[in-house]
């Protein structure tokens, strides 16, 4: 009996992280464009509220259902094989959102762009493929960071290219970008086995049932202002969102390779971070969404009346934080555990948002605000990937860390369509201006939230790799 030995796996170098990163922060800037110029949009595309709080998070929503396709795949056939072709689809979703004459078109493009978030999980099994630990964590930390960072340059290259030369631009220069960084990862990077029987399939039926979910949910939100003049219409969609959910349960449990393995997602190390990110995210994406309105509304005390490139100046403090967070929830989750640095973002996003509700009245109290919502958000979600990356079996790094960005895009997805469900419901009749209520009550819901999920931080491990490892021991 003969037996192969594997080559060991090509070093990775640091030209090849830089372009790594360089990467993410072309595809951050592309993901962050709408957000200082979703008035503006709302305005040219006439839109209301709730449609560009959907414009807003659809990128997200087409993230949930791609990112665990895309680590399974890269897993079984390799991260960097699988990269490439999802940053092709990224590139055609900027082109079409670049090209766009009005919101369906638009809404195509942002569909497809959402491939992008798909890209993380892939990014991570290629990292942990060619580097050894200590490096792997440093690496995953400096990819999360540069993707949120490069949030930072779309905030503040929108506004200014959208007022000077048009919406369209905003949308192609970072796609640019992303195609010229894409052939530079293609030649840099070395090609990592597959790790993984090429015999199981897709799980087609689970990624439908969730896609079903999703937009039921969606829906669901949006008609949520008209929930007492249309109930049977809200009353269905909960009966179908009901069934979509039983369904999907049913269809992944009986699955021989599931989209989404509900058995990982059972250990209460991955459940927890599934939930304090849930939470955390949609904090983070209710600020996003409702910080832009406040800014660009003048209402009756209230409001700012800023232009997109004021409000992209306005929110950079929040973008720099954000891209502070990555590295330093790494270094944090390495020194002091998840629980901590969690304890810390739980704690932080549940004050900004609060204090928001109470005041909001002076730009300096928006900048605060959105800076530690921002730095909250970073530091929660780059903890709790880079502590499930580096605790689970290397074949399982995808699978694992689809499961809270999947978890990231769900509750951002909801923020922002809550944000938006409140707004138009707060907006008066024959009026296209909000009522700073509604902006108070958002602020609130989401403070209170994020104060809750203390409940569920401080049952979380000192350390994420003890019960994970435990936990595989037992399996």
């Amino acid at each position: 009996m003969t037996t192969t030995t594997l080559a060991p796996p090509v070093r990775m170098g640091k030209p090849a992280v830089a372009a790594l990163g360089m990467l993410a922060v072309s595809t951050g800037a592309l993901e962050s464009v709408v957000s200082p110029t979703l008035p503006l949009l709302q305005r040219e595309l006439d839109m209301s509220p709730a449609e560009g709080a959907l414009l807003n998070i659809v990128l997200a929503v087409t993230g949930a259902l791609i990112t665990p396709v895309a680590g399974k795949l890269g897993d079984r056939y390799g991260g960097k094989r699988i990269l490439i072709r999802l940053m092709a689809v990224v590139s055609a979703g900027g082109l079409v959102s670049a090209l766009a004459p009005n919101l369906p078109v638009l809404l195509i493009g942002q569909i497809l762009q959402g491939a992008m978030v798909g890209a993380l999980p892939l990014s991570f099994i290629v990292v942990r493929k060619h580097l050894p630990a200590g490096a792997s964590k440093a690496a995953i930390g400096l990819v999360s960071g540069m993707f949120v960072g490069g949030s930072m340059v779309g905030l503040l290259s929108a506004g200014p290219v959208a007022e000077s030369l048009s919406r369209h631009w905003m949308f192609a220069v970072p796609t640019c970008a992303v195609i010229g960084c894409t052939l530079l990862v293609n030649r840099l990077m070395p090609s990592d086995e597959p790790g993984r029987s090429h015999g199981a399939g897709i799980d087609w039926p689970g990624l439908l049932l969730l896609s079903g979910i999703l937009v039921t949910l969606m829906l669901g939100l949006g008609v949520t202002p008209e929930a007492g003049s249309q109930p049977l219409v809200f009353g269905a969609l909960l009966v179908v969102l009901a069934a979509f959910v039983t369904g999907w349960i049913a269809v992944e449990r009986r699955a021989s390779a599931p989209m989404i393995d509900l058995r990982m997602l059972a250990r209460p190390v991955i459940w927890k971070s599934c939930v304090v990110t849930f939470v955390i995210c949609l904090g983070t994406a209710m600020g996003i969404y409702l910080v832009p309105q406040l800014l660009d509304v003048s209402g009756d005390g209230y409001g700012f009346g800023a232009g997109p490139t004021e409000i992209g100046l306005i929110l950079l403090p929040g973008a720099l934080a954000a891209t502070l967070a990555g590295p330093v929830g790494g270094i944090g989750e390495r020194r002091f555990g998840p629980r901590a640095v969690v304890t810390t973002a739980a704690v932080m996003m549940a004050v900004a948002l609060l204090a928001l509700s109470a005041v909001h009245s002076e730009i300096w109290h928006i900048v605060v605000g959105k800076t530690l919502i921002a730095l909250a958000n970073g530091l929660c979600v780059t903890a709790m990937v880079t502590s499930i990356a580096s605790s689970v079996d290397e074949s399982d790094t995808g699978i694992a860390t689809s499961l809270i960005l999947v978890t990231r895009v769900l509750g951002s997805a909801v923020g922002g369509m809550l944000g938006g469900a409140l707004l138009t419901a707060g907006t008066p009749s024959g009026s296209d201006v909000p009522a700073e209520s509604a902006f108070v009550t958002g602020f609130l819901i989401a403070g209170v939230v994020a104060a809750l999920c203390l409940l569920v931080v401080r049952t979380l491990h000192r350390s994420a790799h003890t019960p994970m490892q435990q936990g595989e021991a037992k399996s």
